[in-house]
């Protein structure tokens, strides 16, 4: 904040209106502030978005504490560990989604979920949404982003 003249300044000619200065690329402008191969470093570290077992590439949600990844359930089937950052270092906290996008279970530990959690949220889901898949064995299934039909 110290510098903020130096670094920001130059990027705000065209600023008029709170609306130019939402539109500024404000990753960019600060990752230009650092010297290389900090900015790999910091991807590395803490990236933008986490690959899941569905193939998906998911945002990570870095304004909480734990930072959060919400994901469909059924795009996390087959992963036991829960997904960290900063080296392994800190674990994400997991919003498993319903297919409508609303929270169904919040954990930081996904094994745990699946031994215990998953059958009474799968009882649960399971007529609400019977296209998608809610198998006996979340661990062995295979994760997907697709309905039972679109899947197979």
């Amino acid at each position: 904040m110290s510098t903020l003249e130096d670094w920001l300044l130059p990027y705000l000619g065209e600023v008029r209106r709170l609306q130019d200065f939402q539109a500024l690329e404000l990753k960019t402008i600060l990752h230009a502030q650092l010297h290389w191969p900090l900015p790999l470093e910091l991807e590395r570290l803490a990236p933008e978005r986490l690959a899941v077992p569905s193939g998906s590439s998911v945002v990570i949600d870095y304004s909480q504490d734990p930072p959060v990844l919400a994901v469909k359930l059924q795009e996390m089937f087959g992963c036991e560990e829960t997904p960290t950052i900063a080296g392994g270092r800190v674990a994400l906290l997991i919003h498993l989604l319903s297919p409508a996008q609303r929270p169904l279970q919040v954990t930081q530990d996904l094994a745990s979920f699946w031994r215990s959690s998953y059958q009474e949220v799968k009882r649960e889901m399971k007529g609400r949404y019977p296209k998608h898949p809610w198998p006996d064995d979340p661990l062995q299934a295979v994760a997907t982003r697709y309905t039972k039909r679109r899947s197979s």
